[in-house]
């Protein structure tokens, strides 16, 4: 997907609207985490750090979080996900996608990775 950026926690955003990000984990991510059973999402107009937990997920292997990728306030997230876990499995960098994120630094996105320094870091893994 061009536009993505990625971290190195597997998580991407995509910028869609102006300063508004949308936030998931990678299909690598997935794919190591398994089926995915529960997700706790945030609270619209909460405010999140870059690096700072921002969703609780649980696997059948594992439980974890999704940190930001870059700072600012939720303003939507895919309540969907409370139901459908698996929709971050099945598509997560599509239905899967966990928050709508108005960033407050365009130029945090400088410091994640584009798509081919992301490939190279997962195939490095």
């Amino acid at each position: 997907m061009s536009g993505v950026r990625y971290t190195k926690d597997h998580e991407w955003i995509l910028m869609e609207d102006g300063d508004v990000g949308v936030i998931g984990i990678t299909d690598y991510a997935q794919d190591q985490l398994g089926e995915l059973v529960y997700v706790e999402l945030p609270t619209v107009e909460d405010s999140v750090d870059a690096g700072g937990d921002v969703v609780v997920i649980e696997s059948v292997k594992a439980a974890g979080e999704v940190k930001a990728p870059v700072s600012g306030t939720v303003v939507a997230i895919n309540e969907a996900l409370v139901d459908e876990p698996e929709k971050v499995n099945n598509d997560p960098m599509g239905e899967g996608w966990f928050i709508k994120l108005k960033i407050n630094d365009s130029g945090e996105l400088e410091a994640l990775m584009d798509e081919d320094a992301y490939k190279e870091y997962t195939d490095s893994l």
